[in-house]
């Protein structure tokens, strides 16, 4: 660019001079031009042709155009409107920028992380951010637990249901340890129930397993519970309670999240996510679904190949089985029996009597054959959250294991599945009137073309709406009641009654006056 500065003063620049080095520049003769013209105003722009100058009149984001931005969801167009009506609003009144200069403003001034955020909040923000790598460190050194309520309608019960998957992950091998299917939503007793399949080296998961170091979760109620909390403080595993609203904190467990629904529930019939013509979603149909035992199946074939066919690129061509049997890193196990003790809730009560109706727990009794003849033995209850047909015995001086209790007044599957229907029936027709009373407050207004009060429609003739009324009145019982029917007797005569009181009462007969001293 010098070279053709010194040339043009010389007088001595071609245009095909111009055009070679508008080609060598990968611009057009326009814009070379304009550099040189610029140069000669500024002779600094020659040695960075195509810059801005940098004056003090250039304009910038100021804090009132990224609150406009926030207002209008990174609208730049109306940000701009608002800028000439407070240009407009100054004494003396103002100049706005141009809308192009604002727009360069923005793309200069903003990263595009910060345009994201103040278009659509934090969540947007963060996609533009750079997220490092945690190393791999070894085996059941740190696991990573979450849910996942997966898009896939289930037949449960003769209903379409969507379950719901616990898990867990070795950040190191990228090995599922173990998980837990939940055809409701998952609660504390999901996770300890994933947790035992994971910790326990046996069944479909194996040989991985075994007590990890840590845990890594978010803060889940579920997972954070007090039930949960004690289990892991049993285990001697440390629980690393993440953030809320961070992801990318346990991204082990998130890709999976993602790969299970991409490598195998988006084959499965019922997938809610799949693209269908038109944009009204179709209503669940029971028809072709899998059974929620044929799901699980399904799912817990796809972990093992997961864990034993599956090759992901960062174990660099190997299995995360052979991930696991290569590392030499010690591996704590527990024996069943006392993983399973560890694992569940306790009555947190003083120990309970054995009486002759068995166990008293939660206003319901339990019995087991070692009661008999043990009426008076103080025990400790533990059990499975939710599991109310049974329950765990234990000496409360030595900890050790007595007895299964089971509920003594078990109801028949017969029973509970006709409760079950009653209270669907009771469900159903409590919204039926729901919907009709909603139906019959619905009121019409009409439409307005200008600033007005918003008018009703709807007419009614004088026959129906004393009619409407009185059936209203009739059903509230308090407008029936007449307590000044039959006048209240009239108060002792030793009574100080006042005068308006005592001229509404009935006078008094003989057996009720009492005389005065």
């Amino acid at each position: 660019m010098r070279r053709l500065l010194a040339l043009r003063q010389e007088g001595a620049l071609t245009v095909r001079q111009v055009r070679l080095a508008a080609q060598h520049l990968a611009v057009t003769e326009r814009t070379v031009w304009r550099w040189l013209a610029a140069a000669e105003r500024d002779p600094a722009a020659a040695r960075d042709p195509g810059s801005r100058a940098g004056t003090s009149t250039r304009f910038t984001v100021t804090p009132e155009v990224r609150r406009l931005l926030v207002l209008w969801k990174g609208n730049v167009a109306a940000v701009h409107r608002e800028l000439a009506v407070l240009a407009a609003r100054r004494d003396p009144p103002g100049r706005p920028p141009s809308l192009p200069t604002l727009h360069r403003a923005i793309r200069r001034d903003l990263s595009a992380g910060e345009r994201a955020g103040l278009a659509a909040g934090e969540r947007a923000a963060r996609k533009h951010d750079v997220f490092l790598t945690r190393p791999r460190g070894h085996r059941n050194a740190v696991w990573e637990t979450d849910h996942k309520q997966v898009p896939v309608l289930v037949d449960v019960d003769g209903q379409a249901r969507r379950p719901w998957i616990t898990w867990y992950v070795d950040c190191a091998t990228n090995a599922i340890a173990g998980l837990a299917v939940t055809p409701g939503h998952p609660s504390r007793e999901s996770v300890l129930a994933a947790l035992r399949s994971a910790v326990l080296r046996t069944g479909p998961y194996g040989p991985v397993g075994g007590l990890p170091a840590t845990v890594r979760m978010d803060r889940g109620r579920d997972f954070l519970s007090r039930t949960v909390m004690a289990a892991f403080e049993l285990l001697e595993v440390e629980v690393e309670d993440l953030p809320a609203y961070t992801p990318h904190l346990k991204g082990t467990v998130e890709g999976l999240n993602r790969s299970v629904e991409r490598m195998h529930l988006a084959a499965l019939p019922g997938y809610v996510h799949q693209p269908r013509p038109g944009r009204r979603p179709r209503p669940a149909d029971r028809h072709g679904l899998l059974s929620f035992e044929e799901f699980t199946t399904g799912l817990i074939a796809w972990v093992v190949w997961w864990n034993t066919g599956h090759r992901p690129a960062p174990l660099k061509g190997r299995t995360p089985l052979q991930a696991w049997q290569d590392d030499a890193a010690p591996v704590r196990d527990i024996p069943p029996g006392d993983l399973w003790t560890f694992t569940l809730e306790d009555d947190r009560a003083e120990p309970r009597l054995v009486t002759t109706g068995g166990v008293r727990f939660k206003n319901r009794y339990y019995v087991a054959p070692w009661m008999t003849g043990r009426t008076g033995t103080r025990v400790r209850v533990r059990h499975m959250p939710h599991h109310r047909h049974e329950i765990e015995l234990f000496d409360p001086a030595t900890g050790r294991h007595l007895a299964t209790a089971h509920l003594a007044d078990e109801a028949s599957p017969e029973q509970i599945a006709a409760v079950r229907r009653a209270r669907t029936a009771r469900t159903r027709r409590l919204g039926r009137d729901l919907e009709q009373a909603r139906a019959q407050r619905h009121e019409r207004y009409a439409a307005a073309t200008r600033p007005e009060a918003p008018r009703t429609l709807g007419a009614l003739t004088a026959a129906e709406a004393g009619r409407e009324l009185a059936a209203s009145a009739h059903t509230d019982l308090a407008a029936l009641a007449r307590p000044d029917l039959i006048a209240p007797t009239a108060p002792p005569g030793h009574w100080r009654t006042p005068p308006g009181l005592l001229s509404t009462t009935r006078p008094a007969t003989e057996a009720t006056r009492k005389p005065t001293p």
